[in-house]
């Protein structure tokens, strides 16, 4: 069996999609923000502000490294996990690219009182940024074997779209 990897920008609902997605398959379920806090003992925000971006994404390259090995994970990534070319060719190794978007406006509303996204902090005009830092990562999402709109869709109803791909994709032997 191979891993089931969410990318896509923040505020699409890769962590609580991959949740229902894990539970329905009965997979594990990992966050690799999570991991990447987990192995440093800071939170994301800390890393960002006292080692900064590049130590960041170090972290998080070692972590999917780790998650490529294994089998079986529905892996919800950060949403610039993409833009580095050794994660993709990691993840996709040993998984599929399941890539959740969802429109600007939607994803401003989604994650507009959230004080955890430390490329989004501080800044001014945050619907500008959400959309240039859209436009600036669409290429990098592109690597996705599949894509599903979430800005008007519930959770399980994403989950229920991934399974219906998974079932074509796997040929009827997923639940």
């Amino acid at each position: 069996m191979i891993n089931i990897v969410l990318i896509g920008f923040m505020g699409t609902g890769k962590t609580i999609v991959g949740k229902r997605l894990a539970a329905r398959l009965g997979w594990e379920f990992i966050d690799t923000d999570s991991e990447v806090e987990q192995v440093t003992g800071k939170t994301i925000p800390q890393i960002f502000t006292r080692d900064g971006e590049i130590r960041f994404r170090s972290e998080e390259r070692i972590v999917m490294q780790k998650l490529a090995l294994r089998q079986c994970l529905v892996i919800a990534t950060g949403g610039g996990a993409v833009l580095d070319p050794e994660n993709v060719a990691n993840l996709k190794k040993n998984g599929i690219l399941i890539c959740l978007s969802a429109d600007p406006e939607t994803i401003y509303y989604r994650v507009k009182g959230k004080r955890h996204r430390p490329l989004l902090d501080g800044k001014d005009d945050l619907r500008r940024r959400i959309g240039e830092l859209l436009i600036e990562r669409a290429p990098a999402y592109q690597v996705a074997d599949f894509t599903v709109d979430t800005s008007r869709c519930r959770p399980d109803e994403v989950v229920d779209k991934i399974v219906d791909y998974l079932k074509i994709y796997f040929r009827g032997s997923i639940k």
